[in-house]
């Protein structure tokens, strides 16, 4: 089988099978509730579905290569979204996130990052991709595959907001676009002055 087929059907596998543990009807059946366990054992599943994905190309095209200055500023700029992509998860709690603590909050965040996207995670993720100043076929496939993962995964995320937080979330879609941000709606959270 071709690298690419093999590649795209890996892709396909994990990513429903990462979309169905994520809800709330697999945690029950795994797990018996949403204890802490189960978000950290469902990242490192994840992670090793994700290798194995990976791994399905034995040799890769470059497609292309930037050289000298350009390069250096799309590493430059790979690096921000990095600083960026931690950022929002400090603001959603990134303990909660990876699975190292029980979700502490009853609200969802719209603040910083989430007041100019909804999902600034995976905006910024694909941003990060497109960046790469070396470009694979492999690469450009996870790019291309990922986004629409990040699409598809963003509009089920947001089916469970809605159910989650109701008018508040849906009133929070009215205002704050889904994947491409409003840069002129950015909130910062201030700083503590102790």
């Amino acid at each position: 089988m071709p690298d690419k087929i093999s590649f795209i059907l890996r892709f396909i596998l994990f990513a429903v099978l990462h979309s169905l543990f994520a809800t709330a009807w697999a945690k029950k059946i795994v797990h018996g509730t949403d204890r802490p366990g189960y978000r950290l054992c469902y990242n490192i599943v994840s992670l090793v579905m994700f290798g194995w994905v990976m791994s399905a190309y034995r040799h890769s095209d470059v497609l292309y290569f930037v050289p000298g200055k350009l390069s250096l500023i799309m590493y430059l700029l790979q690096l921000i979204i990095v600083v960026i992509l931690v950022n929002c998860l400090c603001q959603i709690g990134a303990g909660e996130f990876f699975g190292f603590s029980k979700r502490r909050s009853s609200s969802f965040t719209n603040s910083g990052w989430y007041s100019i996207v909804r999902h600034p995670l995976y905006f910024f993720s694909t941003m990060f991709m497109a960046l790469n100043p070396v470009m694979t076929s492999q690469w450009l496939l996870l790019t291309i595959v990922g986004t629409l993962y990040f699409i598809i995964g963003g509009l089920i995320e947001e089916k469970r907001l809605v159910a989650e937080f109701g008018e508040a979330y849906r009133n929070y879609q009215q205002c704050v676009p889904f994947f491409i941000p409003n840069p002129a709606k950015l909130k910062l959270r201030p700083l503590n002055d102790n």
